[in-house]
């Protein structure tokens, strides 16, 4: 199948008030690829690019941030990655529009990726890709890349006051990104003042943060948490002034010499991170820090004023890290018999109780199941909606993707399997071609995100009534084989599954990658 493509000397070429940037076009989408939003020095905060004469071009995706060891090809079917050359200086974004005539005024949709603070990009995932979502829902969309782990997080307020915003870099370049798009995004065809901030996992985290962050207020006006931000993650606060000084040690750097350090190329700081925090038995789980710039968590400190103002949705999926979650061990055969008989040894004398409970939230789901009931994020946005529905005037929305995928049999919805459906992308990832169902909550999806962003109401034709979480209404669209919105339809049975099931244990979130065979180390 042929591709109209377009891309020569004179078209598509933007001018911004910094310059003239060059695309290509693709299909009838207008596409830039690595435009550079801001530059920044090693622990220092991020500054906006200089003016430029002539034209740049927007032709390639920009560096991506260096990572923490090398990534392995795993679950490709079901979450399909893509990698890219790294470097520190990866503050680039990419944008996708039907249009870049400035009085078009289209909503605009910026993408934060997830892998926690510590890993991923902006093209990580193949479901990243803009066109599909810009095509269908007539937005402009906007992925970006920005500092994470030890570059974005490191906390070294304590080696001097120009270090005195480390820990957050990493919202830090998502608030000058942000500034960009406002400056800039109308010369795409978009809006400045209708810009809709979205991400997934980590990616939720920092949607989050930028609610909670003085300096980003007014660059957003609607946001959408998926998988992250609710309070998911349990990190244990450590000190990381004893890190980064035998971080020191190890490089052979004297008299906590901080600027040395800067200086230390990506490689071997990360080495010597990895065995110092090895060595001290304190693996620094990659996160903002709440200070004078950053506000910290809602759940904590409540809600920002601008917050209480943002239209919000706030989602998970039924499998979340659990999906792999096995009732039935390898060999046993699955009759209802054996499901039972392995029930009441994780419920005991309340098996039948917690079976109800969940007929009663997911009715057309098998018994087996009961043990790949996401435990971690769903309870988390139940309180978080609690208390935004206590706190603040503007709407909030939930929801919850439970539809079951023929992948291995049967296959909850896992961890990032809402991403495809959300950016219009499910011919992009292998999985998801299963008919009917797949394309219908693509539409759905999609189409709330569309609809999200043009009104702040996902409401749209073509999917049932989705009402707003409320204290009076806790209600939660469930997209499914039937997509249904329910009031507190599973508290029940999250509560039967904590009291009587066997204790949760999150999964571990340290980025600590030890090779004991890696002898790099940085001389001075």
């Amino acid at each position: 199948m042929s591709r109209k493509f377009v891309c020569s000397e004179t078209e598509p070429i933007v001018t911004t008030p910094k310059g003239k940037i060059r695309g290509f076009i693709q299909d009838g989408i207008y596409t830039f690829h690595g435009i550079k939003y801001a530059n920044a020095q090693r622990w220092h905060m991020p500054e906006e690019v200089e003016a430029w004469d002539g034209v740049k071009d927007a032709l390639n995706y920009g560096f991506t941030c260096p990572t923490n060891g090398n990534p392995a090809p795993t679950s490709e079917i079901y979450i399909t990655h893509r990698f890219w050359p790294e470097n520190e200086h990866c503050q680039y974004l990419n944008i996708w529009t039907k249009s870049i005539d400035s009085s078009a005024k289209k909503p605009v949709v910026v993408w934060l990726h997830g892998g926690g603070y510590a890993n991923g990009s902006s093209i990580e995932q193949a479901a990243y890709e803009g066109d599909q979502l810009a095509e269908h829902g007539d937005v402009v969309v906007v992925t970006l890349n920005h500092r994470l782990n030890i570059l974005g997080c490191l906390d070294l307020t304590s080696f001097g006051e120009e270090y005195h915003n480390s820990p957050n870099l990493t919202i830090a370049d998502l608030v000058v990104a942000l500034k960009w798009v406002h400056d800039n995004i109308s010369a795409f065809g978009g809006d400045p003042d209708n810009v809709t901030i979205f991400g997934q996992s980590g990616g939720g985290g920092k949607v989050c943060c930028l609610l909670q962050t003085p300096a980003a207020e007014g660059l957003f006006h609607k946001a959408l948490m998926m998988s992250g931000g609710a309070g998911t993650m349990s990190r244990e606060e450590y000190d990381h002034r004893p890190v980064v000084l035998e971080m020191m040690k190890m490089l052979h750097i004297e008299d906590e010499d901080i600027k040395k350090l800067e200086k230390v190329p990506y490689t071997q700081l990360i080495w010597a991170y990895n065995h110092a925090a090895y060595k001290l038995n304190t693996p620094l789980n990659w996160a903002p820090k709440a200070n004078d710039w950053y506000i910290g968590h809602p759940i904590d400190v409540g809600f920002s004023d601008y917050a209480k103002k943002v239209p919000l949705i706030v989602s998970s999926v039924y499998g979340e890290m659990t999906m792999n979650n096995k009732l039935l061990e390898d060999g046993v055969e699955p009759t209802e018999e054996n499901k039972m008989a392995a029930l009441k040894k994780l419920y005991g004398d309340h098996t039948d109780e917690v079976i109800a409970s969940f007929h009663e939230a997911y009715a057309n789901k098998d018994i087996s199941q009961i043990v790949t009931v996401d435990r971690m994020a769903r309870p988390a946005i139940i309180k978080f909606m609690n208390k935004h529905a206590d706190e603040c005037s503007a709407p909030g929305y939930s929801f919850n993707l439970a539809v079951d995928f023929p992948l291995f049999g049967i296959s909850q919805a896992w961890h990032c399997a809402d991403i495809p459906y959300i950016f219009h992308n499910i011919d992009r990832v292998p999985c998801y071609g299963f008919g009917e169902v797949s394309d219908r909550l693509q539409d759905e999806m999609s189409g709330a995100l569309v609809s999200f962003a043009y009104t702040g109401d996902p409401n749209h034709e073509g999917m049932a009534q989705w009402r707003p979480y409320t204290k009076d209404d806790k209600a939660t669209m469930v997209f499914d084989a039937k997509s249904e919105c329910k009031a507190a339809y599973d508290e029940k049975l999250l509560d039967n599954i904590e009291k009587y099931g066997p204790e949760f244990k999150r999964p571990n979130f340290s980025s600590l990658v030890i090779d004991e065979n890696d002898t790099r180390a940085w001389m001075y």
